[in-house]
């Protein structure tokens, strides 16, 4: 059961008066003769049973720029199989660059302190050249762009400038290993490909160009390979025959854009799934639905403005990067790093909110652990004036964390944790700047999402965990999955568990305030004895031990059950004894249940991630059941799965 938390943050009066939220909701009322009261949550009822007339205001409100058709939706009941605005006709860049004045759109900084800044209309002249000679080189509407690219300016102009055209964009990080960025570029087949010379990390400069040149020789799709100079790395290694240099390639007489407007599910992203467990599937998102969903999100639920400077902390392979350039569409001012978001001190992003002056702070739910454990205190060594919001995704955000946010980072801010991911490329609950932080919750399910918790019988259950659901077609479902021509794929993943219903994949429950609590992943769930314990509620127990940094708990078959072994990272010269291992199992089994705690206790030195930072519980429970995992390139450091395997603990 969820507990019963008093608000640790309320809105003032002001907040709730001037926000986005609120005058949308009243002009809802205004055009449909209702009366909310001001209650978000009667808002949302209504805006899930007329979600056509929401969507269809969403676009009028916010000026989307196309031709929105008259038909809003068909086939509204098949899921898949509704189509949304059938016929419309639209482009995502011109909507991202509808600003082209003077105003900063992009500034960039690294952990090495580089910094550069660009103008909305800079923006706007730099897209049309690469657009200009991207269309020379033959990229045209449903080609396939792909870059293995920091988080950079340039990153951001070559998706607009590949969306500009009706093309496909498609991006991972430069740290994605030879054969992860063939397991994705190589289904999806791109034309053009966009690399870097190198990126920095953690104080160091790490050349790619051996990397790229395997990847050329096994991509013989790309007719053209465009490299920008990022780290300042002249390398001869690089496959010479299709490359050229960034500002090369540029059309300087090029400064107009002509935006190639194309249906609204016609294809925008291709994005990938974690592919820990198999080849990555190419999840095939649309123009429409990703656009209209963004713009909700960050105008009426972040609340975002030209007026704002917007951060995530993130890489080209997490979908938050494509949730963050959305930002431009609202006019704000985009801040990019990549680098180390501890280096080269711990107070490197608060460093940077004040430098920047960031409003609102995406991170994910594992820095602000990190920080804390780190034993920083930004409230007592920053200023913060500027910050208003804190977003944080990725794994699930302990009641501990919100804690440590109110006491040592900010009083008065907006602690949003949002959940969704890169299958609908946004949230399913997410933030509300009208609504109180309760300990541990999500504020709020989004608008016009039909989000529920089943029981394993399908029913909607409210106050019990269960499987998080969407009941009803959204516009940015998926439009299906990339080489899956009869959908089949698709259908499994999605909708196999309930006939016509989305199931999300993660164990949730619905709470008495209307929030949500996510407990993790479905696929992740222990189940001794038959009782499902969602891995989020061992963590936050875990994470209290400050001797523990890292903590990651799988099940293990054991005498025709399941038992629970909790393999835990320590600070650095501790080691894992018996006094400990009882700490550990003596504070779960206070905080939680005895149910929770773990059968085994163990040590090890690393825990591993995919590329975009999250652990992988299947891994490691197929390694310690000495089972193949199929994609180690997914991993970030998949020598750490070795750690796992063959441990005498769990014979």
């Amino acid at each position: 059961m969820s507990e019963v938390n008093n608000p640790l943050w309320q809105p003032s009066a002001a907040q709730i008066e001037n926000a986005q939220m609120t005058q949308f909701m009243r002009t809802v009322e205004d055009q449909f003769a209702l009366s909310f009261a001001g209650d978000y949550h009667k808002f949302y009822d209504w805006s899930v049973t007329h979600k056509t007339d929401f969507w269809s205001l969403l676009w009028d409100e916010f000026h989307v720029i196309g031709d929105k058709g008259s038909i809003l939706l068909e086939d509204a009941e098949r899921m898949p199989g509704a189509q949304w605005f059938p016929q419309a006709q639209l482009n995502f860049a011109e909507n991202l660059l509808r600003y082209r004045d003077d105003r900063p759109a992009l500034v960039f900084t690294n952990e090495h302190g580089q910094r550069r800044e660009i103008s909305y209309a800079e923006l706007y002249r730099e897209t049309a050249q690469l657009a200009a000679s991207l269309r020379a080189v033959g990229v045209s509407a449903g080609d396939r762009v792909a870059g293995m690219l920091p988080n950079y300016i340039e990153t951001i102009i070559a998706m607009l400038a590949t969306t500009s055209l009706g093309a496909v964009w498609s991006s991972c990080s430069p740290d994605f290993g030879v054969q992860g960025v063939l397991d994705r570029f190589g289904q999806v087949e791109p034309k053009v490909l966009f690399t870097v010379d190198g990126y920095f990390y953690n104080g160091k400069t790490l050349d790619i160009s051996s990397k790229v040149n395997d990847i050329l020789a096994d991509l013989p799709s790309v007719q053209t390979h465009i490299e920008i100079d990022f780290a300042g790395i002249t390398s001869p290694q690089v496959a010479l025959e299709h490359r050229v240099r960034w500002h090369d390639f540029l059309d300087p007489s090029a400064t107009e854009l002509t935006f190639v407007r194309r249906a609204f599910n016609d294809p925008l992203y291709i994005m990938f799934s974690s592919g820990t467990t198999g080849v990555p599937k190419c999840i095939v998102h649309g123009i429409g639905g990703t656009l209209l969903q963004h713009i909700k999100e960050h105008a009426l639920h972040t609340d975002l403005r030209r007026s704002d400077t917007l951060f995530y902390f993130t890489t080209c392979g997490w979908m938050m990067w494509n949730w963050l350039v959305s930002g431009l569409a609202i006019g704000a001012r985009l801040a990019l790093f990549d680098g180390s978001p501890f280096y080269p001190t711990p107070a490197a992003m608060p460093d940077l909110i004040d430098r920047e002056g960031i409003t609102v702070f995406g991170t994910s739910a594992k820095y602000l652990a990190a920080l804390e454990k780190a034993g920083e205190t930004p409230k007592t060594s920053h200023n913060l004036d500027t910050l208003r919001s804190i977003l944080t995704t990725g794994s699930v955000l302990a009641p501990e964390s919100f804690d440590y946010v109110y006491r040592d980072i900010k009083t008065d801010v907006c602690l949003s944790s949002i959940s969704g991911g890169t299958d609908i490329i946004s949230c399913f609950a997410l933030g509300n700047p009208i609504l109180p932080v309760y300990r541990g919750q999500l504020q709020c399910r989004g608008l016009a999402l039909a989000v529920n918790v089943f029981n394993d019988q399908g029913e909607p259950v409210r106050g019990e965990k269960g499987e998080l659901v969407c009941e009803q077609t959204f516009p940015c479902m998926p439009t299906g999955f990339w080489n899956d021509a009869d959908g089949s794929r698709y259908q499994a993943a999605y909708f196999d568990r309930f006939a016509n219903i989305w199931a999300h994949g993660d164990y949730a429950e619905l709470t008495a305030e209307n929030g949500v609590i996510i407990y993790g992943r479905s696929d992740a769930v222990l189940n001794p004895g038959g009782v499902r314990i969602g891995t989020a509620e061992i963590y936050r127990q875990v994470e209290k031990v400050d001797a523990v940094l890292e903590s990651i708990a799988v099940g293990q078959r054991w005498q025709d059950d399941e038992r629970i072994v909790l393999f835990v990272k320590l600070r650095d010269g501790i080691e894992l004894d018996d006094g400990l291992r009882a700490d550990i199992k003596q504070i779960i089994r206070a905080n939680a249940t005895p149910r929770h705690v773990p059968a085994v206790i163990a040590q090890v030195p690393d825990i591993p991630r995919t590329i975009s930072g999250k652990i992988v519980e299947i891994a490691v429970r197929q390694v310690i059941h000495n089972e193949v995992v199929k994609n180690t390139d997914a991993l970030a450091n998949p020598e750490a799965l070795e750690y796992f395997r063959d441990r005498p603990e769990l014979q």
